[in-house]
């Protein structure tokens, strides 16, 4: 029941946030000072990496409610996709086009709204293609806002997943509700320990999910 209850609670607030997405995705082409709204949710995301990892991404991103709330997953993300060097090449890219681009554009505000906009409107097709093929959080998984929360998470190592392995029965059942697919039960040893995967966007949903109890954030 309480399972049952955050999730209607989650897709809620994905609902909102999926709405608001369209909203800066649609209306940006028309008020290009919309396109601010990407910086300020990087600056957002990275505040709360700081506390709760990669709790921005469960539904306070508007593209990753989107994708979370209207697509049902299909396949298994790829494995390149939460690797190391796909992460650095696409933050490196993305990092090196948005400097280039303020810098040329400057001062002219409706010019660099127009390209945060546009790299929005790029990624976002990115991402759709990736979630028609194999899972809607495929894109999360190297997302640079997400790759720079996920390495603020692992530095601070605040809101980390547990596991107490003496409960574990790796029935999997927590991978099987991620929606960023990582499997808790791998994590385990002696002790209560830490899932060392910064992956994790702390939506709780494995831990309500886990009939054993063996899951903690």
């Amino acid at each position: 029941m309480a399972s049952e209850t955050l999730e209607v609670k989650r897709r809620g607030r994905q609902f909102i946030m999926g709405f608001i997405f369209l909203i800066i995705l649609i209306g940006g082409w028309h008020y290009p000072l919309l396109g601010y709204f990407i910086p300020l949710c990087m600056i957002l995301c990275m505040g709360i990496a700081f506390f709760k990892g990669r709790k921005w991404c469960d539904w306070f991103c508007p593209r990753g409610s989107f994708y979370d709330r209207w697509i049902k997953p299909k396949k298994e993300i790829p494995k390149v996709f939460k690797g190391f060097t796909l992460r650095i090449i696409v933050i490196s890219l993305l990092m090196a086009m948005m400097t280039f681009q303020i810098i040329s554009n400057w001062p002219n505000p409706y010019k660099i709204g127009m390209f945060f906009v546009t790299l929005l409107t790029v990624t976002t097709i990115v991402g759709l293609i990736l979630l028609l093929i194999f899972h809607p959080r495929t894109w999360c998984c190297f997302c640079p806002i997400g790759t720079m929360a996920n390495w603020i998470g692992k530095i601070t190592k605040k809101f980390q997943l547990k596991i107490n392995s003496e409960l574990c029965t790796e029935c999997k059942a927590c991978y099987k509700v991620c929606p960023i697919q990582i499997e808790p039960y791998k994590f385990k040893s002696k002790d209560l320990q830490l899932v060392k995967d910064n992956d994790c966007l702390s939506c709780k949903l494995c831990v309500e999910k886990c009939s054993k109890k063996a899951l903690s954030l």
